[in-house]
């Protein structure tokens, strides 16, 4: 199986966790824009200066859904993709995002490299 990872553009930059991620969740990065595009709902991002949009993924026997956390560069029409993840099952509008604990972590470790405006290299 070849895995075929997003290059950065002039629209949209990705993180190298996030890219692990969609290797971990078995995620396309047509998917992730979709979700980025035409999110069904929008929170505010666990990472300073971030936002988190989400899609439903349902399926016959299983509901999820699928989280794309980015963050907009200043002076710039280019996005920062930063992580993606699936949650199990349906969460609460209003609420604290649904994250994993790992992903979690690894974003408190990434979290210097989120507030400068520099791009993170990938």
């Amino acid at each position: 199986m070849i895995i075929k990872f997003p290059k950065d553009d002039r629209y949209f930059c990705w993180t190298r966790h996030i890219k692990n991620k969609m290797l971990l969740y078995a995620l396309s990065e047509s998917r992730i824009k979709r979700v980025y595009k035409s999110p069904k709902r929008k929170e505010g991002g666990v990472a300073p200066n971030t936002t988190a949009v989400m899609s439903r993924n349902d399926r016959r026997t299983k509901k999820e859904e699928i989280w794309v956390m980015y963050q907009k560069m200043p002076r710039s029409i280019r996005v920062r993709m930063i992580s993606a993840w699936r949650y199990p099952g349906i969460s609460k509008s209003g609420k604290e995002i649904p994250i994993p604990q790992e992903i979690s972590e690894e974003l408190q470790d990434m979290e210097c490299i989120l507030k400068s405006d520099k791009f993170m290299l990938s």
